[in-house]
Formats: structure tokens, sequence, C-alpha cells
């Protein structure tokens, strides 16, 4: 069976000089087209492998292969969108990653999520260190990295160790995976190869290309024929093409594909079924998204390629869906749904609800909720609905802490009181906002459990402000722990109740409660000071066991001193009855 060229996926932290990467290896300048030289949508470039061989030069004459794939399938991602809508059935459309990383600024949050992303997958990836040319007092004398690397100046060459040894820490401090200097690589299938590279100059990347197409050929080539006489595919957009109205941009990944083939698309509610009127390919080097590629119009196209299709009744196709060419439709339509279902449907019975902008989006959201064990109870594709505000609702009910919508790169204009809805474009930062955001609830739902309950209070009485002696008695107090509430009842370090709080006053003006730290005026029942009580002593809050029972259950609601309070009335309780409390 033929080779196709591998399917390479260029991600990181957005402004790290994932595109910049792309434009040198293409010659192009994308980059500056977009807004604020941010990426907006996914891109595909196919890169012959003759373009590879002249930007490599001798560098891959030494690694003495012989090349049989045709050359590298690159995928630019979005910042903000990682790359994880590029899903097929079983794993990752990608079977090899570039990870681009400023040495000069390291890991970031989507650094670390598309490495866990690409561990999960088990994708093999290679970390380009970018930006070296930001180095300070970095010079560039030679077009390859090594040789510059050697020349630099001592406390240049210094700090560049320092900073590419930081990025191997922070790999294995990350993922717990090992990582080196491409050149020192001894084992490319137990190292993650680092290449210091610089977009700006094109130091490096030479290099970063040779290790690319080098891992590619000598580990992935089994992985690479082409399987299939059918089309297999992924929706990377949805788009208006000028002058072909709704147009799909996807990547076939196996197969041929040729007009007038009948296709089958994965839907939300049900497959989606039409003919290919017309492809596209992006002229020679060109990019799929750029407004400026030129197009050719094709008859077939064979895997892996980057092609624009033209098709009626797309309109509610949408990104990261399968594709598939078929002769026998109904079979084809239970293959793309039962991809669909292996996400949506794969849920349990209480938990969050998820949306995601695409099905990979979902998946890898799926995939880092349950790492952190966390249960999902509804999944699906698209913004959010009032049905996933229902499914929420529903959730709700079982357990307050699952009435939460987490929303990956999607909109939502719905507001509930009930219902909290996160959103966020890194999956990273969604999931930490929604630990913010069940930590805050969980103390809340402790704190209301705990409402009309005695709780560990812990007061200094102060001998020199006794302001009446009896009917009631009215005297300074200092708070050591907890708070004093106003009708609770105190009892003393043997565990006898002997007052109550009835009042509490702070400069004259009535409080109900007086917080750790403060003093004030309390007036106590039933006790006469300088007889019952002779105004030195420390009394604690007089507890029912039951209270106290409740309380061991909620303790996270507790502050650290309430504890060791409860922990001292405990001990005195237990005194005059060992089983207090148990």
């Amino acid at each position: 069976m033929p080779i196709r060229s591998p399917i390479c996926t260029v991600v990181g932290h957005v402004d790290h000089g994932k595109s910049s990467v792309l434009d040198w290896i293409r010659g192009s300048n994308i980059v500056a087209s977009e807004p604020g030289a941010i990426t907006q949508s996914i891109g595909a470039s196919n890169i012959p492998l003759d373009v590879i061989k002249q930007k490599c030069g001798v560098l891959l004459e030494k690694l003495n292969i012989n090349f049989t794939i045709p050359g590298l399938l690159f995928i630019d991602t979005p910042g903000h969108a990682a790359f994880t809508n590029l899903r097929k059935r079983g794993g990752n459309l990608a079977d090899i990653a570039i990870v681009v990383v400023d040495i000069n600024e390291g890991f970031k949050p989507q650094t670390i999520e598309a490495i866990e992303i690409l561990k999960s997958y088990k994708t093999p990836f290679i970390i380009a260190a970018n930006k070296i040319d930001l180095i300070n007092g970095w010079t560039q004398k030679e077009k390859l990295v090594l040789q510059n690397i050697e020349l630099q100046n001592d406390h240049v060459k210094q700090f560049f160790e320092e900073k590419l040894y930081t990025l191997v820490r922070s790999l294995y401090d990350v993922a717990k995976m090992d990582g080196e200097r491409f050149d020192r690589v001894t084992d490319y299938t137990k190292q993650v190869a680092i290449v210091p590279c610089s977009a700006r100059t094109g130091e490096g990347l030479p290099e970063l290309l040779m290790s690319l197409i080098g891992m590619a050929q000598k580990y992935l080539e089994k992985n690479l024929e082409i399987k299939s006489k059918e089309a297999k595919a992924i929706v990377l957009e949805v788009k208006e093409a000028k002058g072909l109205g709704k147009a799909l941009d996807v990547i076939l990944f196996d197969g041929v594909l040729k007009t007038n083939d009948t296709l089958v698309i994965g839907g939300l509610d049900k497959p989606i079924v039409t003919k290919v009127k017309a492809l596209f390919v992006p002229q020679r080097m060109g990019e799929l998204r750029y407004e400026k590629t030129k197009f050719d119009s094709v008859k077939e196209v064979v895997a892996a390629s980057a092609i624009r299709i033209s098709a009626n009744d797309i309109g509610n196709v949408v990104s990261g869906v399968p594709l598939v060419s078929a002769n026998d439709i109904e079979e084809a339509k239970e293959e793309v749904q039962k991809e669909i279902e292996e996400v949506t449907l794969h849920t349990d019975a209480n938990g969050v609800v998820i949306k995601a902008d695409s099905l990979g989006s979902l998946e890898a959201l799926m995939v880092l909720l349950r790492e952190k064990k966390i249960p999902v109870g509804s999944a699906s594709i698209g913004n959010i609905t009032r049905k996933d505000l229902a499914n929420a609702e529903t959730q709700h009910a079982k357990d307050p802490l699952f009435g939460v919508i987490l929303g990956f790169n999607v909109n939502s204009d719905i507001t509930n009181p009930k219902i909290k809805i996160l959103t966020n474009n890194i999956i990273y930062r969604l999931i930490e906002d929604f630990e913010t955001w069940k930590m805050d609830s969980e103390k809340q739902i402790e704190q209301k459990a705990l409402e009309g309950l005695v709780r560990p209070c812990k007061i200094q009485l102060l001998k020199n402000y006794i302001f009446r002696q009896s009917n009631p008695a009215v005297i300074g107090v200092e708070v050591l722990s907890g708070k004093l509430k106003a009708g609770v009842p105190l009892m003393d370090k043997n565990g006898k109740q002997i007052t109550t709080a009835k009042a509490i006053q702070v400069e004259k003006e009535s409080v109900n409660e007086l917080e750790e730290g403060k003093q004030g005026a309390v007036s106590l029942d039933h006790v006469v000071i300088g007889r019952t009580l002779n105004g030195n002593e420390v009394l604690y809050s007089s507890i029912p066991a039951s209270d106290f029972k409740k309380m061991k259950e909620f303790k996270r609601a507790l502050t650290s001193k309430e504890i060791e309070t409860i922990k001292e009335i405990a001990i005195i309780m237990r005194k005059e009855n060992p089983v207090w409390g148990i």
C-alpha cells in the first residue's frame, strides 16, 4: 500500500511562534496577515519532501535514511483553541507534533495543556525552543544552530544552557517525561528532543525539520500506509468561500476522495448525507485558511491532504466531526455516528454538563476532567442552549455541586440563578475555574448545613471590665477562637453549662456576634461575678453531642482555631462521658 504524509500538528502557548515556524518552512508571511499576529483559525499546509530536503540541506544526508514518506502535512492551530478538535476514531488525528515554547518564557498553561493531551493520546512530539535570538547578547554567526551556540560568548552560552534545562525540568515536572537537546538524545522513544531555534532568523529550523522527518520515517512508517479506498477525513472548519458559498475545509487522513463521491458526515442529531460537487487543494506550499491562497480544482485527492470541499446541505456541519466517502451509506452512517457517540454518550449517571466547539475538544475536555476525578453527566458539541440548562438542573437536583455547565470555546447568553455557567477558551483554565467554584460552593453548602448549630467558641472573661455583677452580670470578654453569638450557652472548663450569652455590646452598640480576636461587653444570666464566677475564667460554647457529630461531617467549614477548640471541648466532655459525640 502507498505511504501517506505524516500529519504534524504545531501547538503551544499563544504568541510563542507556532505560525512563524511554519512561515519559515513555507517561505510565507501569513503571521503578518493575522489580526494582532495571532492565529484565528486552524490552517493546514502540505510540505513536499523535496522542499524539506532543500530546507535541511546536508543535514538529511547525515541521517542516512531512505525516505519513502512524500512529505509532511502541517496543521497550525489557534492558541486559544489548542488542537483538540483533531480527533479521529481511537485517538488523535496527528501522527506527530511540534510543541513550540518561547525559551525565554518557558512553559505556560497552554503548553502544559497541549503536552497533557499529547501524552494522553500517546502522540510523539518534539519541542521547538523558539526565540533564542532574543536571549540577551545572542548573535547569529552561523546557520547551523549547534555551531552558532559554540560561537556565543561564555556568558550567553551559560544563560542559554540554564534556559534549556529549565525546559527539561519543566517537562519532567509537568509530564514525568525526560527531555534533552536533540543532538544529545540517545533514544527518541524514551526522550523528548528539544531543538533550540529562532523563527525570525531561521536558526535551528533545518535541525527541527530534520529531527521531525527523521522520527516520522523511522518510527511511524508502518502507521502511514493508506489502508482504505474510501476517504476518511476530519472537518476542520465550515466557512463561506468566495464563489462557493458554504464549503468544508477538511483533513483527508486515509483513502481517496473524488468528485461526485457520496459523503456521510457526522451530525449532532443524525448523519448528513451529500455529494462532492467540487474538490480544491491549495497550490504548492499554500495555506488552507489564508484568504489569499490560490486553489486548484481537482478530480481526486489522495491522503494525507488538506482540501476544500464544495457540497450541498452542509450548513449544520460542525468542526471536528468525521467525514467519509461511502458506497454503503447505512454502514457509513453507523460508523460516523459511533465516533460521535464514543464521546457524547460516554458519560456518568451524575456529573457536570460540558460543551465544546468540536468533537475532539469535547473528548480532550472529558479526558482532562476524568484525570481530575470530575464526573461528566452530559457532553455535547456547540454553544450552550436551554437543553443544556435543563440537563444541569437535573444534575443540580441530584447534587448542587453538579449544577454547573463547563463550556470550552463556546458562547452562552443563558442565565439561571441555580446553575453556574463557566466558559473559557483554555481547557486548563476552565478546569481551574470549576475547581475554584466547587471549593467555594462546598464551603457555602457546609456553612448552610451548620446554620442553627452551636459552633465552637472560646472566650476569656476580663476581670478588669466588670460592669454589673448580676441580674444579668455584664462583663468584658475577648474571643479567643470562633465567634461568640448572642444566645449561645456557655460552659466552664469542667463541662458544666453555667450561663448563656444573652446580649453583646461593642462601644455601647448592640451586636449579634463577636469575632475571634475582638473584645466586647456580654450579659450573662444565672451567674454572679465574684461568687459563681471570679471574672477571670475561660469559657467554652456548650455544644450538644448531636451538633458535634454534624460538625465532624462538615469540618471543612470550620476555621483551624475552631477545630482546635472543638477538640478541646470533646476532651472536656469525654472526661465524664467517654463516648460523647461518638
